[in-house]
């Protein structure tokens, strides 16, 4: 029906099963980054929330493409040659950091300074008020944005061909380079990214939502 083989749909679906991989290495390597980010914008001294903000500022500025190219190029220049895989998840992780950081900081903030300061009146340590007053509210602030943007994560790793790593779009090049057929085959990649980023997109709506009843 679709004028392939079924090894190039297997093929396909393989480089699908490697964008999925894929954005979740990107989504925890570029989350947990994001978390030292946040804390360190909200919480620490001042030379270092300096120096998180000029971090944030020079990934958000830089292209996505070319963090990929210093990763896979540059790291073996120096003398660490990385897999396609691993320099795609770093140059992500990379460019994801930036942004959750940024997303979560403003979540930090957005809790009430009075719930921090009824926790201190309670005689809370710091490490207490930020694990049982603070971040389980931050979360649910953050929670409707951090999907939308998870969003953005699952399309970006198509940029990840341009290193040679075989996730859904490169994949699709490869058959269609085999095949002469590219309508079908990157209408084929459209439905496969849209299987993936469409439920996403209406989870953070659902979610925001949700926040913005319960918040009434």
């Amino acid at each position: 029906m679709t004028g392939l083989t079924s090894d190039q749909l297997l093929f396909l679906l393989r480089g699908f099963g490697w964008t999925i991989v894929l954005s979740l290495l990107a989504f925890a390597g570029g989350g947990a980054l994001g978390f030292v980010l946040a804390l360190t914008r909200v919480y620490a001294a001042r030379p270092l929330r300096t120096l998180a903000m000029l971090y944030i500022k020079l990934i958000q500025g830089t292209p996505l493409l070319i963090l990929l190219f210093l990763t896979y190029f540059g790291l073996p220049a120096l003398g660490l040659a990385v897999e396609p895989l691993v320099a795609a998840a770093i140059g992500l992780s990379t460019y994801v950091s930036a942004y959750l950081g940024e997303i979560w900081r403003g979540s930090l903030e957005a809790v009430p300074r009075t719930q921090e300061e009824a926790a201190a009146c309670l005689a809370l340590s710091w490490h207490q008020r930020l694990v049982h007053v603070i971040l389980p509210q931050a979360v649910k602030i953050a929670t409707p944005p951090t999907v939308g943007f998870m969003v953005q994560i699952v399309k970006n790793t198509s940029l990840a061909s341009a290193i040679g790593f075989v996730e859904m779009v490169r994949a699709g090049q490869m058959i269609n380079n085999a095949t002469f057929r590219p309508f079908i085959v990157f209408v084929l990649i459209a439905a496969l990214y849209f299987v993936l980023c469409y439920p996403l997109s209406a989870w953070s709506r659902r979610l925001e939502r949700s926040f913005d009843v319960a918040h009434r």
